[in-house]
């Protein structure tokens, strides 16, 4: 029995498809704020601060792995239910929710391991949805785009161990975002440029010292076509860690656009 913690977005769905295929048993905590998965008859839908529940639910089905995948935003605490273990731990996940959303994800995955419960990769039954190093549009990079693509590493690459910045735009050489709190889309609305069309790269990279089980940096077809928007040429994402949704539309996409998606 695999226990998958779900959040929102996308990928949580692909994964549960993944699983149903190959009918495994499992079960969801689902924290996502809409309640996606409570049509599904394994489905439990759990607030954060219910540590007992939510352990008393995993361990009464014997599950001793569990997946993390999707957003679990930072809470409103003083609207939070909290049970007894919940009282007991919530210190510990506000503290982590000053650092960052994927912050309270590490804590819950610490406290989990207090109860000999083992977090495995969210990836670990779609491999496909992570490309390996390669060129994957018609479209390749030209010597200025190489630039721009070394110019957006050696960015990411030199931010803070402690910094939540997965991305950064750079254009012409020069840096012209870097991923806040907002996210992609929000970073990629202000890097809309008149002057410049098909000119300049987002580079999507793992945090520093970041736990590669959860939040791997996440694009699809959506992000491409806001990089479209925004005047991008391309997307650069690192081998192996990454999650990479609709991949089939994407290249379709890219090589129709003109834009490239490199794997580094």
């Amino acid at each position: 029995m695999i226990g998958l913690i779900f959040g929102e977005t996308r990928f949580p769905i692909e994964i549960l498809k993944k699983i149903k295929k190959r009918k495994l048993n499992y079960l969801i905590i689902d924290l996502s704020k809409s309640k996606k998965f409570k049509k599904d008859k394994k489905s439990f839908s759990v607030s954060i601060g219910q540590f007992g529940k939510i352990i008393n639910i995993l361990k009464d089905n014997n599950c001793k792995k569990v997946l993390f995948a999707g957003k679990v935003s930072k809470p409103n605490f003083s609207k939070l239910k909290l049970d007894l273990k919940g009282i007991y731990y919530i210190p510990r996940i506000i503290k982590a929710s000053k650092v960052g959303d994927v912050s309270i994800l590490k804590e819950i995955i610490n406290i989990l391991k207090e109860q000999s419960i083992k977090t495995i990769s969210s990836i670990s039954f779609n491999p496909e949805l992570s490309l390996k190093k390669g060129n994957y549009s018609k479209t390749k990079p030209n010597k200025d785009d190489k630039k721009d693509i070394k110019k957006a590493i050696v960015t990411l690459n030199r931010l803070g161990k402690y910094n939540f910045s997965q991305g950064t735009v750079v254009r012409n050489n020069r840096v012209i975002a870097i991923e806040g709190r907002g996210g992609t889309e929000k970073m990629l609305k202000k890097c809309k440029s008149k002057k410049y069309r098909n000119k300049g790269v987002l580079v999507k990279l793992p945090k520093k010292k970041q736990d590669l089980r959860i939040d791997l940096p996440t694009v699809g077809l959506k992000t491409l076509k806001q990089c479209f928007m925004s005047g991008l040429k391309g997307i650069v994402l690192k081998n192996k860690q990454n999650i990479f949704l609709d991949k089939n539309k994407c290249i379709n996409w890219a090589n129709k656009n003109k834009m490239f998606i490199t794997v580094k």
